[in-house]
């Protein structure tokens, strides 16, 4: 209804700060539109669509198991427009940021950092989980499998993310999707290495949960120059993005932010690194814009700190990254604080909590209902208590029956020793007598 046009439509005056126009998108609504800008306007939408599906999920990662569904709903379709809005200031050839030069191939900005901010707020607002901090227990991961599962399929749909944000093939533009591919797969290389070896020191296991977090954050660090990475660039920003993301988890386990999935490291620390990346190791000359026909609405043609470009390019990311944190923290504080006012409601009780919000919400009962405190699984642990009790209250039932023997004993011998002494003095007064 409004997403596209506050990102593309540009009304009558296109100014730099939010679109408007093209609301409840329908090109058939325009006689005058070639079959080809109607078939580009298609593609423009519904892959804009992902971008902005793929935000509001962001964000549900970091109010995980803690609001209601139609709380859910609504934290989602206005995380879209706030979405929206930013992506008009760093894609629309108008867009603000966009015309100062701010680099983000595919999306770093306007989707994963509006994305982990706004997430890194819902989680701060809505507060921990009811014993989150408090239980010394470890945690694990639920279903491992459906993990994995996961983690390929968005691994592979980053490819078509990171790749198809040039939206064209023509003018041998193809080139830079293949770049961009090249680009996303050996930044995800270089993050699986570190992980792997952060992991192996710090646990002395390959943690399956660390290595898929670690391999996220390299692919979100990717996405903000993917375009014009060469193999070794992608590989370096892959690996310092994880091993940022990775140093920050420690971090949030201090300051006791509940953050189910890892919004913070992955989303948060992994765009802000990848805003900053073009700025150290982008290079223009000689690059794909060295035959690619000139646009008059491409950003100016600023290098990176390692190929002369000072520190202008630096200034712009980093002037990014600052006013969309701010717009987005603002944006979903005041989401959040008027669901939770409004007779919608936003977190869910304390007892819906404790059996789940499966159970609360859907009316899945599933095999981790088990794990919660309202009726705990039985475990290795709990077994070895329970036979310490048995040993310990069997070992003293035979404390007490020696001791009722050795007592009887007692009490016998005590007996024996009266009897005696009555059957002497009978005697000896026998004799007295006689």
């Amino acid at each position: 209804m409004f997403g596209y046009g506050l990102t593309f439509g540009v009304g009558e005056s296109g100014n730099p700060y939010i679109g408007l126009g093209d609301f409840f998108f329908d090109p058939e609504r325009d006689d005058d539109i070639t079959l080809d800008s109607r078939g580009i306007s298609y593609t423009l939408f519904i892959f804009q669509m992902s971008f902005a599906t793929t935000t509001s999920t962001i964000v549900s990662a970091g109010m995980a198991e803690r609001i209601y569904l139609k709380s859910h709903c609504f934290v989602s379709f206005f995380i879209t427009l706030v979405h929206s809005i930013a992506g008009h200031w760093v894609w629309h050839s108008r867009g603000i940021f966009r015309q100062m030069g701010v680099i983000d191939s595919a999306g770093c900005s306007a989707v994963h950092l509006v994305g982990g901010v706004s997430g890194l707020v819902a989680t701060i607002y809505l507060r921990p989980r009811r014993g989150r901090f408090t239980k010394k227990e470890s945690k694990t991961v639920s279903d491992p499998t459906k993990a994995i599962l996961g983690f390929l399929m968005i691994w592979w749909g980053w490819l078509a993310f990171n790749t198809s944000s040039n939206y064209a093939v023509t003018n041998r533009q193809w080139t830079e999707g293949i770049r961009s591919a090249v680009g996303t797969i050996m930044a995800s290389a270089g993050g699986g290495v570190v992980t792997v070896i952060v992991s192996k020191v710090t646990t002395k296991k390959i943690e399956m949960d660390m290595l898929i977090d670690g391999l996220l954050a390299s692919l979100v660090s990717s996405a903000g120059g993917c375009l014009y990475y060469n193999p070794w660039q992608a590989t370096v920003v892959g690996a310092i993005g994880s091993s940022l993301a990775l140093a920050a988890y420690p971090l949030t386990e201090w300051l006791k932010i509940d953050d189910p999935v890892g919004v913070v490291p992955v989303h948060v620390v992994g765009s802000i690194w990848g805003m900053i990346s073009p700025a150290i190791f982008l290079s223009r000359e000689g690059g794909i814009e060295s035959y690619i026909e000139p646009d008059e609405s491409a950003p100016k043609n600023l290098n990176g700190l390692f190929y002369g470009g000072g520190l202008e390019l630096m200034y712009l990311q980093l002037l990014a990254v600052g006013v969309i944190s701010i717009y987005s923290s603002v944006c979903s504080f005041l989401i959040l604080f008027l669901l939770q006012h409004s007779p919608i409601g936003l977190r869910i009780s304390k007892y819906d909590e404790e059996l789940g919000a499966d159970l609360r919400e859907h009316g899945l009962a599933g095999q981790n209902i088990m794990t919660y405190t309202v009726e705990k699984k039985l475990s290795a642990e709990m077994i070895s208590s329970v036979m310490m009790l048995i040993v310990r209250w069997r070992i003293k039932a035979r404390m007490r029956a020696v001791r009722r023997k050795q007592i009887s004993d007692v009490s016998t011998l005590q007996e024996d020793i009266q009897s005696n002494e009555s059957g002497v003095h009978r005697r000896n007064t026998a004799t007295s007598s006689v």
